[in-house]
């Protein structure tokens, strides 16, 4: 991996990191196409680097969240399902999906049916919970199992916990802003976990890249959240279903 893949990497990340497309996936079909070898440490950087766009949400976040200790309760009370399951399928996850094309595709193309779905039937209610210390401790667990089907590169964090939230009957910034900040412990452990499994072996240039992509990933996740909580207070979140399908078909034609 050059300095130059390194930061475009880091842009995808801060780019789709919190849009409901799948940054993992994004990453995975970037490295693809600049042609960078899948081993270990490209996959550890696809994941460490998602700590740059999570700083995006502790510096936007921080005087919004700052001791509302009920919030983040509920936040870890969301993420432990996936911290569960993740400590139990870590080694699965790394060996067999990440890096799996093929596997991204599919979960980019059904996810992209899903949300085309919902949007066509789903209809808030009149009643929908509109800030998040009126989230439930029910609610909250609700989405971190919707949460959990993420694990799987190309399915989503973001929009497992969005749609999850929606039918739990949060309003969308509601769930969206709740989103943002379950990302929060849910990357800082899957990149913790991953810096102690490979015993933080990386060589100095190495680090270079995980810094300069880290530094990427956050000035872009940066822009990113600011637009898409404009973007979904008039739009549906049907554009994005489009645009994982038609990103699905476009791959799997130049695999051809």
């Amino acid at each position: 991996m050059t300095i130059i893949q390194a930061i475009i990497l880091g842009l995808v990340e801060g780019l789709t990191e919190f849009l409901p497309i799948s940054s993992t996936g994004h990453l995975i079909l970037a490295s693809n196409l600049l042609h960078i070898y899948s081993g270990n440490f490209v996959k550890s950087f696809e994941v460490v680097i998602q700590l740059g766009a999570i700083l995006a949400v502790v510096v936007l976040y921080f005087k919004k969240i700052w001791g509302r200790w009920g919030v983040w309760f509920k936040i870890i009370t969301a993420f432990l399902p996936t911290a569960v399951l993740g400590l139990i399928f870590y080694s699965l996850i790394k060996k067999f999906l990440l890096g799996n094309e093929s596997v991204v595709l599919w979960a980019l193309f059904l996810g992209g049916v899903a949300i085309l779905v919902f949007e066509s039937f789903f209809a808030e209610k009149k009643v929908m919970v509109d800030d998040l210390e009126k989230i439930s401790y029910k609610q909250a667990l609700g989405i971190g199992l919707f949460q959990s089907l993420a694990m799987v590169p190309g399915v989503s964090r973001s929009a497992a916990t969005i749609i999850g939230g929606l039918i739990l009957g949060l309003q969308r910034k509601t769930i969206v802003e709740f989103s943002f900040l379950l990302a929060v412990p849910t990357m800082l452990a899957a990149s913790g976990l991953d810096l102690l499994k490979s015993g933080f072996s990386f060589s100095y240039g190495q680090w270079i890249l995980l810094i300069l992509g880290f530094c990427s990933a956050f000035l872009s996740a940066l822009a990113v959240i600011k637009i898409f909580l404009a973007f979904i207070q008039t739009k549906s979140f049907a554009v994005f279903g489009w645009y994982r399908i038609i990103l699905a078909l476009v791959f799997w034609l130049l695999r051809i």
